[in-house]
């Protein structure tokens, strides 16, 4: 039988719950750039390239970026390794897969992908020196599956990025709350011409573990010396955990 889990602030069976998300991003797919650039005044590029620069992928690594989207961290980590090196993109979504693709393409490169679910991921294990998910383990609906997964496929050694929304600093939560369920659907409507796709955005914000909690998740996982980082007043969080 089927439990229940939470789409946004809605409780949904859990077969459920990926139709909808799948739902979501074939809804932002075409402007998911732009709407980030507005979403977080431009932030979004700070934040990721602050997970590049404590990712410490050299020339010649392995990298594999779990729901890749339109491949900004790939991008940035293909150019850290190198022709040496190798960077999978992978997404459950085709619609943002082929995004992330194009985008890649026209920058010249034409890196590995695969179309998959990061509870199942289909590599062998210990073969990645590093792994980045970014924006992408809210929507996941076994959080703690997708990430004994990102472990079993690290080297012994490697580390494991996860840049996501998380709990702001308490005495902005008011205008932060005012600017996610009113500023956001709005812009979700006249950008997108969906203002659902933004609400459930805020509300999966919300749902996601805070903090401590994530830190705690991904120790339960087995990565150690796992330690966060937060940016934007908690906005934000950069966690990062390491196989031994």
């Amino acid at each position: 039988m089927n439990g229940k889990t939470h789409f946004g602030y809605e409780q949904v069976d859990e077969r459920d719950k990926a139709r909808k998300v799948a739902g979501v991003f074939d809804s932002v797919a075409p402007k998911y750039d732009l709407m980030n650039d507005l979403m977080s005044a431009g932030m979004h590029r700070a934040w990721k390239a602050f997970t590049i620069a404590v990712s410490g992928v050299r020339s010649g690594e392995r990298v594999l970026d779990v729901a890749s989207g339109s491949g900004d961290l790939a991008s940035a980590f293909a150019r850290r390794v190198g022709p040496e090196g190798q960077v999978w993109i992978t997404d459950i979504n085709l619609a943002m897969l082929a995004r992330g693709r194009d985008r890649l393409l026209d920058e010249g490169s034409a890196l590995p992908l695969a179309q998959c679910d990061a509870e199942r991921l289909p590599f062998r294990a210990d073969y990645f020196d590093c792994i980045s998910v970014a924006f992408g383990l809210r929507n996941m609906t076994h959080k703690e599956a997708a990430l004994a997964e990102m472990r079993r496929v690290l080297k012994p050694g490697g580390r494991l990025l996860v840049l996501e929304f998380s709990h702001i600093w308490q005495p902005l939560a008011r205008a932060y709350d005012w600017y996610s369920f009113k500023v956001l659907p709005w812009l979700g409507s006249k950008v997108v011409g969906d203002a659902d796709s933004y609400r459930y955005l805020a509300e999966s914000i919300r749902m996601h573990p805070d903090q401590q909690h994530l830190k705690a998740m991904m120790e339960h996982a087995g990565l150690e010396r796992v330690e966060y980082y937060n940016l934007s007043a908690g906005v934000v969080a950069l966690h990062r955990g390491y196989k031994f």
